[in-house]
């Protein structure tokens, strides 16, 4: 099985596969039909093979299915609902988009991005039951390749933050999607009688590819909630009733947080196991967990460029090691020497190798040649995290090479903030930064200097910041300097950059 649609090719038409609040299931056999409608609807508007359409979708199961229906015609390019127009623009075009999936109802944003571009618009209207939808084209475009993707086909191009550069572009194949969809799987033995909570974005690598497409893969069923909502999640658990969830940690710090006066619905309700990634998890918190679900608690590492799982923490019974990332789950898991191409015993970068990685990013060979090389017949990918394995085969990350900020899960660019920070009219320096924060792990903190005889407070520069990005990108503390410090080469360095300015304690 190499494509998203030999995935779901073999299970039982009757069978439930996708949920969501106040809303019938669509079982397989339904889902095969609408892979059927939405192939021709694509194709009679004059899409097909290798063409790139951009989703723009709430999260639910209407995201989740157009996701996988859609990847099973053309090449799929899901957008973050939250972006600001400019955002869209930029990607859209990055991607070189030929059409964009909306709502039906949607004047938004993304609408308003789509048309400056004059992008075909393809309008989404839901059914009765959970993900069944039509699609409604506006425009046609003429004749598409109407075979069907294989294996070397781009199944789902996500963007991943640079810190040098722009965003970088990562295509993954059809066999990526489905080696992954099948890892995953296997280390969390999921089968037909396992249902998910889906509570993650569907924009993001995570909800993708562990939620949707590997409970798909194993015939299993996902109930789709409207996002995260601590408030929700327990009477969603009672609905939904799942054997699992996946989660970034703060997530599960918010659920635990409620789970005291929820003690009825756990009880009622046994999980399978708890799963948790995209985030380092903090000790106490999965034992936390684990002891009050009284369920394991899986604790994975995953990346974009790997199609998410790398590694993960075993089932029972096998040890889940708090602080740990877990054992090599899929692809090979080694260290390499942090500059030379080789790989090394001890700490180092950690690189993978295995048909769930990227062929390489889009239109960046210089990028390429920095993330990917060849040792022991294979070739390697770098992921810039640092770490090293135990006696056990166990995984710890001891830090992060790169400078992305990490803020819950979700992955900032520090230059793509600077870039928007520095058109300010009363800036003159900026450097954004990672600010360590107890609930998320970081936050997006800038330091500016501002222009002679200009204005500016922090109130009104993150005004400014919060009109162009995306709510998560925006520095929630902004700091104004005389002077910016820099390195000994006379660069800006943001690592480090909290504690030189005593934000933090020093280690």
């Amino acid at each position: 099985m190499q494509t998203l649609a030999a995935l779901i090719a073999g299970h039982d038409d009757g069978a439930k596969a996708l949920g969501a609040p106040g809303r019938d299931w669509l079982d397989y056999g339904g889902l095969r039909v609408l892979s059927t409608d939405v192939t021709q609807a694509l194709h009679g508007a004059g899409i097909g093979r290798g063409d790139r359409v951009a989703i723009v979708l709430p999260n639910g199961p209407e995201m989740a299915a157009a996701f996988v229906t859609v990847a099973q015609v053309a090449t799929t390019c899901p957008l973050n609902p939250a972006y600001k127009e400019d955002e869209f623009a930029f990607y859209l075009e990055d991607l070189k988009a030929k059409a964009l999936i909306v709502m039906e109802d949607e004047d938004g944003p993304a609408l308003a991005a789509a048309r400056s571009l004059d992008l075909a618009v393809i309008r989404l209207v839901p059914g009765s039951a959970a993900g069944q939808f039509t699609l409604k084209a506006e425009r046609e475009l003429g004749e598409a390749d109407k075979s069907a993707p294989g294996p070397d086909d781009v199944a789902l191009i996500l963007h991943t933050s640079g810190t040098t550069s722009r965003p970088k572009i990562v295509p993954l194949l059809q066999s990526n999607l489905a080696a992954s969809a099948q890892n995953i799987g296997a280390s969390l033995a999921l089968s037909p009688v396992d249902r998910c909570l889906n509570v993650m974005p569907l924009f993001h690598i995570h909800g993708l590819i562990a939620a949707v497409s590997a409970s798909l893969a194993a015939g299993g069923s996902i109930w789709c909630a409207p996002g995260f909502d601590a408030l929700k999640f327990f009477g969603w658990m009672r609905d939904a009733k799942p054997s699992w969830y996946t989660a970034v940690p703060t997530m599960h710090q918010a659920i635990l947080s409620r789970a005291g006066r929820n003690a009825e619905t756990i009880a009622e309700v046994p999980l399978r196991f708890l799963r948790s990634s995209s985030a380092s998890l903090p000790g106490p918190v999965m034992e936390a967990l684990a002891k009050t679900f009284n369920a394991p608690v899986i604790e994975g590492y995953g990346m974009t460029e790997a199609t998410h799982q790398m590694a993960s923490n075993p089932l029972p019974p096998r040890a889940q090691k708090p602080g740990s990332v877990g054992v090599e789950a899929g692809p090979s898991v080694r260290v390499a020497h942090e500059v030379e191409d080789r790989l090394v015993e001890g700490v180092g970068e950690i690189v993978i190798s295995g048909p769930n990685v990227t062929p390489g990013y889009e239109g960046n060979p210089e990028a390429n040649a920095k993330s990917f090389f060849q040792a022991d017949g294979k070739r390697w990918f770098r992921t810039g995290d640092q770490g090293a394995f135990d006696d056990e085969g166990y995984l710890s990350l001891t830090g992060r090479l790169k400078e992305i900020i990490n803020r819950g899960g979700e992955k900032v660019s520090p230059l793509e903030v600077d870039g928007v920070l520095a058109a300010h009219p009363a800036i003159a320096q900026v450097v954004t930064f990672a600010l360590p924060h107890d609930k998320l792990g970081e936050e997006v903190a800038a330091a500016a200097v501002l222009a002679e005889g200009a204005e500016a407070d922090e109130a009104s520069i993150r005004a400014f910041a919060a009109e162009r990005l995306a709510a998560f990108k925006v520095p929630r503390k902004v700091i104004i300097l005389d002077e910016i410090p820099k390195g000994a080469t006379g660069k800006l360095q943001r690592i480090g950059l909290a504690e030189k300015l005593g934000l933090v304690a020093k280690a």
